[in-house]
């Protein structure tokens, strides 16, 4: 069997418009200045208190967890009001390529486990992955405990799977696990920085990622 590991935000789910307000919202909280989107962007990825601290690492530990704390609550509120969307056509790749019989999915993300079961309930994806990993259970991305956990739960080997994301934290992670790599163009990091921390393979569309994970396991499409 192969694994296809799944990054959501940016690669799965457009929900930079979430987060980007949450942040804010979560500096405002503590009476500070909300700082660039594209900041926040460069962040998207990382364990929640890893992000705060990479934006504002010249505030205080009870400063940042203000932040940390204020985030949630905005993003939960927002969540529950109007839930991210998925991509054009991220819901049909997930679902042609769980119907395989050759192939599994599972996800490794920064979110909380509750956003992202929240998140797979409204977009009815229910059953499509085997594992799921999430920043509640592991040290932030890049570290590979969540891919060397997928890989675990799935009992597939390193040599069979392949982590898929957004950002360089993501292809950085699946390096430091020995799992292949596939960069998406559509997320938050540009497609250089992905090329640059050593994705194997580079897409800029569903229909290519699919063509990508056929072509890289030499299975039939």
């Amino acid at each position: 069997m192969k694994l296809a590991i799944f990054d959501v935000d940016g690669t799965i789910s457009d929900s930079q418009t979430h987060i980007t307000h949450a942040m804010g919202m979560g500096f405002e909280a503590a009476g500070l200045a909300a700082p660039a989107a594209s900041a926040v962007l460069q962040i998207v990825g990382l364990s929640l208190p890893v992000a705060v601290a990479r934006l504002a690492p010249e505030l205080n530990g009870d400063t940042q967890a203000r932040i940390v704390e204020g985030y949630k609550h905005s993003y939960m509120t927002a969540r529950a009001a109007d839930p991210a969307p998925l991509y054009p056509g991220a819901a049909a790749l997930l679902h042609r390529l769980a119907t395989r019989d050759d192939m599994l999915l599972a996800v490794a993300t920064g979110k909380s486990r509750r956003g992202l079961r929240a998140l797979i309930e409204h977009h009815g994806l229910n059953g499509l992955f085997v594992s799921l990993q999430t920043a509640d259970d592991h040290p932030s991305k890049p570290h590979p405990s969540m891919i060397a956990t997928a890989l675990a739960e799935a009992g597939v080997g390193a040599g069979d799977a392949v982590m898929i994301g957004d950002t360089s934290y993501d292809i950085e992670m699946g390096r430091a696990a020995g799992v292949a790599t596939i960069g998406v163009r559509w997320g938050y990091h540009p497609g250089v920085e992905l090329e640059a921390a050593g994705a194997h393979r580079m897409v800029d569309d569903f229909d290519a990622l699919e063509a990508a994970l056929v072509a890289h396991w030499e299975i039939p499409a």
